[in-house]
């Protein structure tokens, strides 16, 4: 049985029990540092959660001997607030997850989940640049490092408006999706490089896959190609294709962020959302 160690408190630990995508795991809550690390020690577990009541800053001590203790296991960092610093430190720690205050605890259970899911999860995200105003990452293909990288986004740029910050994060979203399925077939071995640039007045964020990239003559199967009148021709084009059900992702991007641009291969593009 895959088992979670939640480090004291009682609510998460109570929250992530009642959660359906945890049913089958053994939810175990401990009070204190020492104790989890002792609990480590003596026992396996797949996943630590952290107090939430403490700074991302004060769990990097803790992190440390958790991964001593039990190397392999994966750390969510639960905590009242982030900065950017805060979070590309956690990035270099290869701590799994990051969730500030306030969180849903269904969000938090479902990212336990996908933590259990990776064998291999290690090497998912590598920081080539971490400056608060301008962070570049190599990232794997896989469809739960995509899911990691967005929640560690979605913390990274707290300091903007909420309907802002939901917008960004939602066409990042769909424009790395797309990037990792069309771009490389979300094959592990292929990477995405990311770079999240912050202006005066602006976010940024550049997207590079590794695929040969597309034609603009070639987007039927794209929802952004449906004439006003037929907003779901395009689902019959992508059955004619066997390709899942979607292919909103880079209409949906176009109408939450002021600016996307393709280059010419059509395998990068900067989104831009103008910030005051």
């Amino acid at each position: 049985m895959q088992r979670v160690l939640v480090i004291e408190d009682e609510s998460v630990a109570r929250g992530l029990k009642d959660s359906p995508a945890l049913g089958a795991c053994e939810i175990e809550r401990c009070a204190g540092d020492a104790c989890a690390v002792r609990h480590l020690r003596d026992r396996a577990f797949d996943v630590v959660v952290t107090d939430p009541a403490r700074s991302v800053r004060e769990d990097f001590a803790l992190i440390y001997e958790i991964q001593a203790a039990r190397p392999g296991v994966r750390v969510i960092v639960l905590a009242p607030a982030a900065t950017p610093g805060d979070l590309i430190e956690a990035l270099r720690a290869q701590v799994f997850a990051c969730f500030t205050s306030p969180f849903d605890i269904r969000e938090v259970a479902f990212m336990v989940a996908n933590a259990m899911e990776m064998t291999d999860w290690r090497d998912g995200i590598e920081v080539t640049s971490g400056l608060p105003h301008w962070l570049t990452l190599r990232v794997s293909c896989e469809r739960v490092t995509a899911e990691r990288l967005v929640q560690f986004m979605r913390e990274y740029r707290s300091e903007i408006s909420d309907a802002d910050r939901v917008a960004l994060t939602t066409a990042f979203r769909e424009i790395l999706l797309n990037a990792m399925e069309h771009g490389a077939g979300f094959s592990p071995d292929k990477v995405v490089e990311v770079t999240a640039a912050r202006t005066a007045r602006a976010i940024v964020y550049h997207v590079r896959d590794p695929g040969p990239g597309f034609s603009r003559d070639d987007l039927g199967h794209a929802a952004i190609a449906n004439s006003p009148g037929e907003p779901l021709a395009h689902m019959a084009r992508r059955a004619e294709r066997g390709m899942r059900p979607g292919g909103f992702g880079i209409l949906l991007a176009k109408k939450v962020v002021d600016e996307l641009i393709y280059n010419e291969r059509g395998n990068e593009v900067l989104l831009i959302k103008w910030v005051s």
